[in-house]
């Protein structure tokens, strides 16, 4: 099992509640994918930036997950719609939820998490 390490991702006054993403980059499984990190209720989650219904990116705009009421995460293509707290398909096609990515914020900053799928894309 990988050690889980701490990787910089953002500066906390860059997530607003319901508000636009932070983008990042990492390995999964050390496959290159996109990945979005958002504040919801204060919390910060991030994802993978796939849609479980067909693994397509899911931002409508540039660094735009939530729909218009603020309160659920929305794949632009497909209308599915994730809880953010969780990731878990409320409604629409999806199988399943998003693929999470463990974070933490401390002293203003924002950090993602590695682990045995999740590796920074300059790891060796």
């Amino acid at each position: 099992m990988a050690d889980s390490r701490p990787v910089f991702l953002c500066h906390s006054s860059e997530l607003h509640n319901s508000g636009s993403a932070v983008r990042f980059e990492l390995l999964y499984f050390s496959q290159s994918c996109a990945a979005f990190a958002v504040r919801y209720a204060g919390a910060v989650y991030a994802y993978l930036n796939r849609c479980t219904h067909v693994p397509m990116e899911m931002d409508y705009q540039p660094n735009q997950f939530f729909d218009l009421t603020g309160h659920w995460l929305m794949c632009a293509t497909h209308g599915a719609l994730y809880a953010p707290q969780s990731g878990q398909c409320r409604l629409g096609p999806c199988r399943g939820g998003l693929v999470r990515i463990a974070t933490s914020e401390a002293d203003g900053l924002v950090h993602w998490h590695t682990s045995d799928k999740f590796q920074p894309c300059d790891s060796p």
